[in-house]
């Protein structure tokens, strides 16, 4: 059985970026899908509304936070892809320090 979590993160203010990050997302680089997926990660999908992104991932049983964070840590082109990635991003007003995605609560399903 597969799992939900939801994510927000923030964007820099600014069109010209964000076009260009919305490109990037059009053509993720191959070595950051396989990290994805050797993850445990079935499917992601990020939405964008102004400046603020909403991630929607399912995952496997096998999934885990930390071991992604740890597999990322030792993964030269994910760390390249991340350094890249946040020259866009802007911390989530409520995140914690060196946090990028925030792990959002579901207050309601139907």
């Amino acid at each position: 059985m597969s799992k939900r979590y939801c994510l927000a993160l923030d964007l820099k203010d600014s069109p010209e970026l964000i076009e260009e990050y919305k490109r990037h997302h059009q053509n993720v680089w191959p070595e950051i899908t396989k990290s994805i997926k050797d993850a445990g990660i079935e499917d992601m999908e990020i939405y964008l509304r102004g400046t603020r992104l909403f991630m929607i991932m399912e995952v496997s049983e096998r999934f885990s936070f930390e071991a992604k964070a740890q597999a990322d840590r030792s993964d030269a082109k994910v760390q390249e892809w991340e350094k890249l990635m946040w020259r866009f991003q802007q911390p989530f007003p409520q995140a914690r320090p060196g946090e990028k995605w925030v792990l959002m609560e579901r207050i309601f399903k139907l």
